[in-house]
């Protein structure tokens, strides 16, 4: 479904605006333009995971391929764009031999047109390595041709830039390519080929280049490569040549094999998900939820996972695994990656907490997040929905009543329930614990301190989860904690059901506080330190859309119709409604300014699942529900082709915008789409 010919790969704008993106299953990636043009500091043919599920370094940034065809020769890349003002003005963009671009399951596929031959390239990486593979098809031509590929090397944190200056490698020859390595500290990669001849010579001297996006997200645009080695290779008509990027010294080189495997797999991926008769868009999705879960070793055990929460900055965050989780491995079909998931973000559970995210240098994860933990008890409940695993319920229940506990008690950040009512407050000048987590400096954007509307829905739905969960497991015995007699009026419950079922009861009376009358709909915050927030924002909707729902019927029905009206858009929904005077409907400019418009009006494309869960809730028409997704399919030809990315502008025509490719995007649009099936 995902075909441009030349009215996409004749056009350079056009065919820069579309980026591409493969993964290894460990935290790598490689990712570019379909014109070929580097437009990121993350945009590179090989972009390691070194310490995976981070780690994460730019190695080979790119190559430049030439074919000699008869008596010429021609040049694929398109010329680099450089606007004036940057390395010497501007020089025109477009790649005139660029046929086709076309994803083959996951794969991107670019076909050129040399005279009357047709030159194939198929790049993706192999799972569990940080291995590239490049392979080059003639599909036909009267004679042969000669390709030349010349790497671009600059070995970097994929968060940086280089500065300019010498670098020297350290270039050793090895059977079938060469090892490269920058310095004594830093870890070998490897160039390698079964067919192609190799010239190993490394320029010393860099070479600047210019990287439009972050031109226009206000970062230091220019970064400096080296020119590395060159593969060439004689090819038949009907042959294939493969070039592969490894940091592994045995990596298997047989391309088409390889090759093989990888569309066996993405097949397996297919058929084994309960979508496997969905649209071509759904299905679609079913293989780019394959780039988000990634393996994360924790101690004693070596088969952890865990998402990544976007590319392609992003490493693994709590709060986005477990939104992401059910519609990423439960629509899917896979409930071992679920399981894995589960158990190992267990291992990291610290005061009551889940980790918000782990950061990409590989130090300790943070924990400044009172929605990642609520979150876990949702995930952990539809997992027993899609699998009836009561083991894994079982395994896990101590460290779900202690986090109930940690949260009757009070942990870090003011996050604590509040004795008076029972509901949950959060907050502490200077940090931000929701979704809506952008600090700028000192300044908190949407600090939201006080009773947040669905950290209260979640913390309804987590005692509800926890009452059935001690049902299932036929708990008796109640463990009652220091405070459980003020919030429950003073009873005491017999058993852990009664205990949470309680508490869920004495939740679900005072979240009526919630109830904005002057506007129709729920208050976003209540007791502020300025008091209540009547910002119309889409956190309500989670009161109508979790399992455990803590708002029904005309109400529940009116917070559906008022995020309808003020927030939907075609790509998502919007973080907050144009007629708050603090709407902003553009996501662009430097960090200060994008960051300032995050979640003041932004859409949010992971939002539409909440909404049409609570949409179909309230009205029960599973057509009218769908229809709400399907404006969501266009996207797949948009930004990063064959995936969804974080956001999209607040105003129309709600242009993409922020990481190319996120997790809960993906598997929001899955997860509800199973749902109304």
């Amino acid at each position: 479904m995902l075909d441009y010919g030349r009215e996409i790969c004749g056009d350079g704008r056009s065919a820069m605006r579309r980026e591409w993106l493969v993964t290894n299953g460990i935290g790598g990636f490689a990712a570019g333009t379909l014109a070929g043009v580097n437009t990121r500091r993350y945009h590179g043919l090989l972009i390691a995971a070194l310490d995976p599920p981070v780690g994460r370094s730019l190695l080979v940034s790119g190559l430049r391929e030439t074919v000699a065809y008869a008596e010429a020769s021609y040049t694929l890349a398109p010329d680099a764009e450089t606007p004036a003002g940057y390395l010497g003005g501007v020089v025109s963009v477009g790649s005139p031999h660029l046929l086709r671009f076309h994803l083959e399951g996951a794969t991107p596929s670019w076909t050129y047109a040399i005279e009357d031959a047709l030159l194939q390239k198929r790049i993706w990486m192999q799972p569990g390595a940080n291995t590239t593979t490049i392979m080059y098809s003639l599909i036909s031509g009267a004679l042969p041709l000669k390709l030349s590929a010349e790497m671009w090397i600059n070995v970097r944190d994929m968060h940086g830039n280089t500065r300019a200056g010498r670098r020297r490698y350290t270039v050793d020859a090895v059977d079938r390519g060469l090892r490269l390595r920058l310095n004594a500290d830093a870890a070998p990669f490897y160039l390698l080929s079964e067919r192609a001849t190799v010239d190993g010579r490394v320029a010393s001297r860099q070479t600047p280049v210019f990287l439009r996006e972050e031109h226009e997200r206000g970062l230091n645009p220019i970064d400096h490569e080296q020119r590395g080695p060159t593969f060439e290779a004689i090819l038949e008509p009907g042959a294939s040549i493969t070039l592969v990027l490894t940091t592994e010294a045995d990596a298997n080189l047989d391309g088409e094999a390889v090759y093989a495997e990888q569309r066996q797999r993405e097949d397996t991926l297919i058929v084994r998900s309960p979508l496997r008769d969905a649209p071509a868009w759904i299905q679609q999705l079913i293989l780019a939820a394959d780039q988000f879960i990634v393996a994360r070793a924790v101690e004693g055990d070596g088969d952890g996972r865990s998402v990544i929460a976007g590319y392609p900055w992003f490493g693994d965050w709590g709060r986005d695994t477990m939104i992401a989780l059910p519609g990423l491995t439960l629509a899917t079909g896979r409930r071992d990656d679920a399981a894995q998931i589960l158990r190992t973000f267990a291992r990291f559970v610290s005061e009551g907490m889940l980790p918000n995210r782990f950061p990409d240098s590989g130090a300790a994860p943070e924990y400044n997040t009172a929605d990642a933990t609520l979150w876990y008890f949702e995930a952990i409940r539809a997992y027993h929905a899609a699998t009836g695993d009561a083991d894994l319920v079982r395994d896990l229940y101590p460290t779900l009543r202690e986090i109930i506990t940690w949260h009757v008690e009070g942990t870090r950040y003011g996050i604590g329930v509040d004795l008076e009512d029972g509901l949950l407050r959060a907050g502490e000048p200077g940090v931000q614990l929701t979704w809506m987590d952008v600090k700028i400096g000192d300044w908190v954007v949407t600090p939201r301190h006080g009773k947040p509307v669905e950290i209260n829905a979640l913390w309804y739905n987590a005692l509800c989860c926890m009452a059935d969960f001690a049902r299932l497991l036929g708990i008796g015995h109640v463990d009652v904690a220091h405070n459980d007699e003020t919030i429950l009026h003073g009873t005491t419950p017999e058993t852990e059901i009664e205990r949470f079922a309680q508490m869920a009861a004495r939740v679900r009376e005072s979240f009526a506080r919630f109830w904005n009358d002057a506007r129709g709909c729920l208050f976003d915050v209540i007791d502020t330190p300025e008091g209540d927030d009547g910002s119309v924002r889409p956190n309500q909707l989670f009161a109508v859309s979790l399992h455990h729902a803590a708002l029904d019927g005309e109400q529940a029905k009116a917070v559906v119709d008022v995020c309808a009206r003020k927030l939907l858009t075609s790509a998502g929904l919007r973080s907050l409604a144009p007629d708050d005077s603090r709407y902003i409907g553009v996501h662009l400019g430097p960090p200060a300014s994008r960051d300032a418009a995050y979640h003041q009006g932004t859409v949010w494309t992971w939002l539409i699942g909440p909404f049409v869960s609570a949409h179909y809730r309230v009205y029960g028409d599973k057509a009218a529900a769908l229809r709400y997704l399907d404006p969501l399919r266009h996207l797949l030809d948009d930004g990063c082709v064959g995936t969804l990315g974080e956001c999209a502008h607040g105003d129309p025509p709600h242009c993409p915008t922020a990481a190319v490719a996120q997790a809960w995007s993906v598997a929001e649009v899955l997860r509800v789409f199973l749902l109304l099936q």
